[in-house]
């Protein structure tokens, strides 16, 4: 190696040297926010627009008991704090195809001549609210949810109508046919989805499950069996002036109107976000721990008088273990007396409170025993 040879290798090394030094760090920086962006774009799922990845998405189900509820979002072991939680409220009330709005019109007309002939009392046609979208992402660092709610204003006439999804068309087709895809049960049209409600499991201080079951005369569920407090989303009620709904408040004011119960006798967790499939109704998921009131306590207080006691025709008590619970849930004369959410709530509940191994060994255990 010549004497020229070795200078230019030495100055190429030092430029080298250089050159790291001053671009190594900027170039790094870039290419880390390269990668955060895109994994911000591949956690990002809007589910009204793009639910391609859900296809092989199952409903909740434990051994011989199925059930149509498919939870979107939580597992019950990271809680939902409220603030993750955006509600919009958009302008313009659903409306109906022109082959299903006669359909509603029957329905009216049904309740105008009930309040006529005096045979019943007229269902009231409440404002409800029915769901446009939802929209979950994640942070990267945090791995926090960032949930978009997008409602929009109906009524409950119209969810009656709506809710004939097997009903035939003048073509011979069903709007469960025409308007839905099981593959990609999170689209749907809005008029489809006129129905959002929270379910609370209600845990009593001596560490009991408190179980309900639906009233015969009710229209939604008559006779089954599910959560705690179950309770509808309501525009006059719960959207005060034009602010949207408090999907806590609601839960809040379930757990008084079905319970007598006030926010300061127990804490309340959101669990999960589920859509029963078959019926397209929206469900936000809760478990509430009372501080101070036993079984007893609450047996006693629910005697004494309760806002919507029609709503329920009786209410049963199951130590609040994993293998009591499931068990209850697995029983001959219940597994197929469920309301669709319940079972899926009642086992995110378990898993806030004992963990997810100690759940599915209890899941695992009985549903071996059924099948000695």
């Amino acid at each position: 190696m010549t004497g020229i040879d070795l200078a230019n290798g030495i100055v190429g090394a030092v430029l080298g040297i250089i050159f790291a030094t001053l671009f190594q760090q900027p170039l790094q920086n870039a290419w880390f926010r390269i990668r955060r962006r895109s994994a911000t774009t591949v956690r990002s799922l809007t589910y009204r627009e793009d639910s391609s990845a859900l296809s092989t998405w199952s409903t909740f189900s434990i051994g011989p008991l199925h059930t149509s509820a498919l939870v979107v979002e939580g597992d019950g072991e990271q809680p939902i704090a409220p603030e993750t939680i955006r509600i919009q409220v958009l302008d313009g009330e659903v409306v109906l195809p022109e082959e299903m709005a006669p359909w509603r019109a029957e329905i009216e007309a049904v309740e105008e001549q009930a309040e006529t002939s005096g045979t019943r009392v007229r269902t009231w046609n409440g404002p409800r609210y029915a769901v446009e979208g939802l929209e979950i992402s994640r942070t990267t660092l945090e791995e926090r949810p960032d949930i978009r709610l997008r409602l929009r204003p109906t009524d409950y006439f119209t969810f009656l109508a709506a809710q004939q999804l097997d009903r035939r068309l003048p073509d011979g087709t069903t709007p469960r046919g025409r308007y839905l895809d099981p593959d990609h049960p999170l689209d749907a049209p809005a008029f489809l989805q006129c129905s959002f409600g929270v379910n609370v499991a209600v845990v009593t201080a001596d560490h009991l499950l408190v179980v309900s079951r639906r009233a015969d005369n009710v229209r939604s569920g008559p006779g089954l069996w599910g959560s705690s407090v179950n309770e509808g989303l309501s525009r006059h009620i719960d959207s005060a002036g034009r602010n949207a709904p408090d999907l806590h408040d609601v839960a809040r004011r379930g757990m008084r109107e079905e319970l007598s119960l006030e926010p300061h006798e127990y804490t309340l967790t959101m669990l999960a976000f589920v859509l029963d499939v078959e019926r397209r109704q929206w469900s936000a998921h809760f478990t509430a721990h009372l501080t101070d009131l036993t079984g007893d306590a609450l047996r006693s207080r629910i005697s004494r008088g309760v806002a919507d006691r029609w709503e329920h025709q009786s209410i049963e008590y199951v130590p609040f273990r994993p293998a009591n619970v499931v068990r209850y849930l697995l029983r001959p004369d219940r597994v197929r007396r469920w309301a669709p959410v319940a079972p899926a709530l009642f086992h995110l509940a378990l898993v806030h409170t004992h963990g997810r191994s100690a759940v599915e060994r209890a899941e695992v255990q009985a549903v071996r025993r059924l099948r000695q």
